[in-house]
């Protein structure tokens, strides 16, 4: 009798010890099969480094919650530092809207424009079951041979709803991102604020 007492003791001991699985998400999206971007114009790219607010920028996924609390969701946890996420998804939408790689810390050619992207995002909020949101601040500049640096500032605020499992709210951030990132090319292009 001891020793099935025991044997329960322990077995009730281990299991109150054991954790949830640790889960991974990325603002990265998966790639399309032929998703590679035309290349157009003599136009080269460079992302620039990204500031997102401290609040957010955790390992653990951070979500608002409806009484204005925010939640550390110890379990949940983004595959690179956050500002890291946000940056090299930004940068890969960027490369396919622009049709050019980033060259972000590379030689440029030389007689061919820079095109060079700044981003300050000012709220980066989750909250399951309602939405995604992301307000980012951002800027570019083109600077060419022989000629004056031009520099156009705009701001964009995009919500995407999103369903209350994590990895629908991750995929809401990633839509958000790539809305972004077409009205910053539509920018360039039209050297305008959406």
């Amino acid at each position: 009798m001891k020793t099935r007492a025991l044997l329960l003791c322990l077995t009730l001991g281990l299991a109150a010890c054991s954790s949830a699985p640790t889960r991974y998400y990325t603002l990265m999206p998966p790639v399309a099969e032929g998703s590679a971007a035309a290349r157009t114009g003599d136009l080269q790219f460079e992302m620039s480094t990204v500031r997102i607010p401290v609040q957010v920028d955790q390992p653990q996924l951070v979500v608002r919650q409806d009484s204005g609390s925010l939640a550390i969701l110890e379990t949940q946890r983004w595959s690179a530092p956050l500002v890291d996420e946000f940056h090299d998804a930004l940068a890969s939408q960027m490369e396919h809207k622009l049709g050019t790689r980033n060259l972000e810390g590379l030689p440029k050619q030389p007689g061919r424009p820079v095109l060079s992207l700044q981003t300050d995002v000012r709220r980066f909020e989750s909250l399951p079951g309602r939405y995604a949101l992301i307000d980012v601040v951002w800027s570019l500049r083109l600077r060419g041979e022989g000629g004056p640096a031009r520099s156009l500032t705009c701001s964009s605020q995009i919500r995407q709803p999103a369903g209350v499992e994590l990895s629908s709210l991750v995929q809401a951030h990633q839509q958000a991102i790539a809305q972004l990132a077409g009205q910053i090319a539509g920018a360039a292009r039209s050297w305008t604020c959406p």
